[in-house]
């Protein structure tokens, strides 16, 4: 054998065993979720709702929150049969805001040979100006009369006979029930959020007869409703959401196909083949450019490590019972590109769909959970509000003023205040004087 021979069959040794994608890499990417397209909506959807059990309470099965951010936990494991049973572990949670939702209709389906078909709608009398802002393009420049003739009718006599009507329809004929619900993002008081429209969703209620769901229903009509009210710690719910675009990219990175070599003509990041010559036409498998992010996704199973309420309410809100530290959930500097939560928060394990400041659903879990995972009691140790814009050594800023001491802009900012009241009394002593 020559030594040319040696060179290659040593290469083709290498190519073998080697470990990473130099010479191939097929397509990776599931099937299933074609075609890659933009959602049509930036809030997450609830295509479908748990299976209905008549033997629960009636209660809601979704929720709309705004991401924050994520930190880190600690929490000794409890799980039977695991290698880190009774162990501590530092996991990543995302903290997300929820407002309370505001409730202003109710509305119920019958079954039919193809599919739901609605009944009617009964709406609140008065709705917010952020909920009828959803109904125009442009707020400003239009009259801003949305829902007012229906205002007027029901409060005429024949408007109380029709809604008597339909609530008796949806009693009698309705086979599902569900409120419809929007965001109140003047709660949110966050500007970086940076919209004014609410987003608006259809809840399904689930538990109870018929005439409990509406009963249900009405009482909720024209209140709000509290995250603690719909999910409990240590349950698990699904997310719905869209994630994080990244627009039109090639396949390298869409598909993460390996890149042709070195002096490839007319480019590298392609592939090489897009298929044979008959039949006529590429395959839906290969590979190809296009639209990459902002999908609609749903994330099934995620954990419930917390439910807090308002830094006004509780203001411990991040003290556990082993740490404790009075401090609030958001971190040192406020979370990045979010800022303060100010609101009822929760606490989801591990990543969330989308970026930062982005609305998502949270949805009551679609199967009865059974693994040891999914029951296992949550109990946390410690909860990270260090700052998140580099590396942060303090948790409270009485820790980190008490590690540095007095610094030059607290003496200046005393001074200049002792400056002001200085002055302050010389102006009363003079105005004094000329009296």
């Amino acid at each position: 054998m020559c030594i040319r021979d040696r060179i290659q069959s040593l290469y083709f040794i290498e190519y073998l065993v080697m470990s990473h994608c130099k010479f191939e890499h097929p397509r990776h990417g599931h099937l299933g979720f074609l075609p890659r397209k933009r959602s049509r909506q930036i809030r997450g959807r609830c295509r479908s709702f748990p299976k209905d059990d008549t033997t629960q309470k009636p209660h809601l099965t979704s929720f709309m929150v705004f991401k924050a951010g994520m930190t880190h936990i600690v929490r000794d494991v409890d799980r039977p049969g695991s290698k880190v049973n009774k162990k501590e572990v530092v996991e990543p949670v995302t903290v997300l805001e929820a407002p309370p939702m505001a409730i202003v209709g109710v509305t119920g389906y019958r079954e039919t040979p193809i599919g739901l078909k609605c009944i009617g709608t009964v709406w609140a009398h008065h709705v917010s100006s952020e909920f009828r802002r959803r109904y125009y393009r442009n707020w400003k420049q239009s009259a801003q009369k949305a829902f007012g003739k229906y205002k007027a009718f029901a409060r005429s006599k024949s408007g109380k006979v029709a809604e008597n009507r339909t609530l008796k329809a949806l009693t009698t004929k309705a086979s599902v029930i569900r409120v419809v619900a929007h965001t109140q993002l003047r709660k949110l008081r966050n500007h970086r959020v940076g919209n004014k429209k609410a987003h608006i969703q259809e809840i399904q209620i689930n538990g109870g007869d018929i005439k409990a769901k509406m009963s249900f229903a009405k009482s909720l009509l024209e209140k709000e409703v509290r995250i603690d009210s719909v999910f409990e710690q240590s349950e698990s719910c699904d997310v719905c959401a869209v994630t994080k675009g990244h627009g039109f990219e090639g396949v390298v990175h869409r598909w993460g196909v390996a890149c042709l070599p070195r002096k490839t003509h007319r480019g590298l990041r392609k592939v090489a083949c897009i298929g044979a010559w008959h039949p006529a036409r590429v395959m839906y498998s290969v590979a190809r450019a296009g639209q990459n992010g902002y999908h609609h996704r749903t994330h099934l199973n995620k954990k419930i490590y917390r439910i807090g309420r308002s830094s006004s309410v509780d203001p411990k809100q991040a003290t556990t019972a082993y740490d404790l530290t009075e401090k609030v959930i958001t971190p040192m500097g406020g979370f990045v590109g979010y800022g303060t939560v100010r609101n009822d928060f929760i606490m989801l394990k591990g990543s969330v769909a989308g970026p930062r400041r982005r609305v998502i659903t949270l949805r009551r879990n679609m199967a009865p959970q059974t693994t040891r995972m999914l029951k296992e009691k949550i109990i946390l140790k410690f909860i990270d509000t260090s700052a998140k814009m580099g590396h942060g050594r303090f948790q409270t800023k009485k820790e980190k003023s008490t590690w540095f001491g007095p610094l030059k802009k607290d003496r200046l900012r005393r001074e200049e205040k002792l400056r002001k009241e200085r002055a302050a009394r010389a102006v009363d002593r003079k105005t004094k004087s000329k009296k």
